[in-house]
Order: C-alpha cells, then sequence, then structure tokens
C-alpha cells in the first residue's frame, strides 16, 4: 500500500496529477483544492489513499492526512463512493466539516457536488452518531482519532471544559461549533468557552 508520495509535479489535469518520484510516474486522482495548489515542475508531497480492485489500483491524493482520513471516514457513510468523498472535502475543508458534523448542517453536505437533500441528511445524522476518522499521529506513532480536536487546540481545549462540567461530547461540540461562528478569526479556549456556556443555556 502507497501511504505517501514526495517527489515532482509532471502534469496537472482536471480530476487528476501526473507526480514522478525517482524516474516513476504515479497518476494521483485529487480533489480541485487540492489540484490548485501544485504546479508542474515543483515538489510536492501528497498523503496516498489506495484503493485497490481486480481491475485497477487508484491513488488519491491529499494535502494533509488530515484530509486523507476524512476521506477514508466518509466512504463508511452508505452511498459515498470516492467521487462524492472528494467534493464534501472540495466544499468543505476539515475543519468546516467537524462544525457541519456537530452542528448536523445539512446545508453544508448539500454544497457538495453529487450530494443531494437525502443524503446530506444522512451525513449530518450518521456522521454525528459516529466517532471521528482515525489517522497517523506521526512516523513512529499509533493511530489516534482525527475529531474535533484535530481542528485546532482551542476549541479541543474548550469541548474538554464543557464535558468536564457534565456536558455530554455531542453537545458540547456542538456548543463550541456554534460558539465558534461569533468569531471573525480564531479565539482563545476561554472566549470560546463562555460563548459555548450560553450556547448550551439557550
Amino acid at each position: 500500500m502507497i501511504g505517501s508520495l514526495s517527489g515532482t509535479v509532471a502534469a496537472v489535469g482536471e480530476d487528476n496529477a501526473l507526480i514522478e518520484v525517482g524516474g516513476v510516474g504515479y497518476v494521483v486522482q485529487a480533489g480541485a483544492r487540492t489540484l490548485g495548489r501544485l504546479s508542474v515542475g515543483a515538489p510536492a508531497r501528497l498523503m496516498i489513499e489506495t484503493h485497490v480492485r481486480e481491475d485497477a489500483i487508484r491513488l488519491f491524493g491529499f494535502d494533509s492526512e488530515q484530509e486523507r482520513a476524512w476521506f477514508a471516514h466518509l466512504q463508511t457513510i452508505p452511498g459515498v463512493g470516492a467521487k462524492v468523498a472528494l467534493g464534501i472535502l472540495d466544499a468543505m475543508p476539515p475543519e468546516a466539516l467537524v462544525d457541519a458534523i456537530a452542528l448536523q448542517d445539512k446545508a453544508a453536505f448539500a454544497r457538495a457536488n453529487g450530494v443531494g437533500p437525502k443524503l446530506a441528511a444522512r451525513l449530518a445524522q450518521e456522521l454525528a452518531a459516529k466517532q471521528g476518522p482515525k489517522g497517523f499521529v506521526s512516523v513512529g506513532g499509533g493511530a489516534r482519532t482525527l475529531g474535533a480536536a484535530a481542528v485546532g487546540g482551542a476549541r479541543a481545549e474548550a469541548v474538554s471544559a464543557l464535558v468536564n462540567l457534565g456536558i455530554d461530547q455531542s453537545s458540547a461540540s456542538r456548543a463550541v461549533a456554534a460558539a465558534a461562528k461569533q468569531f471573525e478569526a480564531d479565539a482563545p479556549a476561554p472566549e470560546l468557552i463562555r460563548a459555548a456556556l450560553k450556547e448550551v443555556s439557550r
């Protein structure tokens, strides 16, 4: 299995790129946001999700381990294949995806290519009931859940503080996600906690 590729961008197409590594060219499928960051002739390092089938081996490339893990996790929902999962990640980076799940925001999912109202509702509901995706911490490290804690330290700290106050994990995540939308930039944990507590008391 290929977990990552580091090489030179030889070509960029509509939905894939050719990455040359040690004289071998690998065709990597990717979303528009990832492809938009690649430049022909420039070095690139992509995290890879490998799909092996009887008739083909397909490589899907991502800028980060978070995106790769979410790509795999999204496909655990019935009706979500590789194309739809890429469309969701193009519409929502992992940070926005975590918020959409916490808020069960069907409209956010419906903005992705290939996601209709019924699938959007199912994604919001079923992802909220699941634990976040597993990903690699680092070389030599173990796997960890890339859920709300992966979004940022302040948000993770705020969720943890609310849980310590006796609020269930799902409600805490929802309150922190709603509170974070009140700030133009990333807010420090104490401000997030105060705003999230107001959300809980509503």
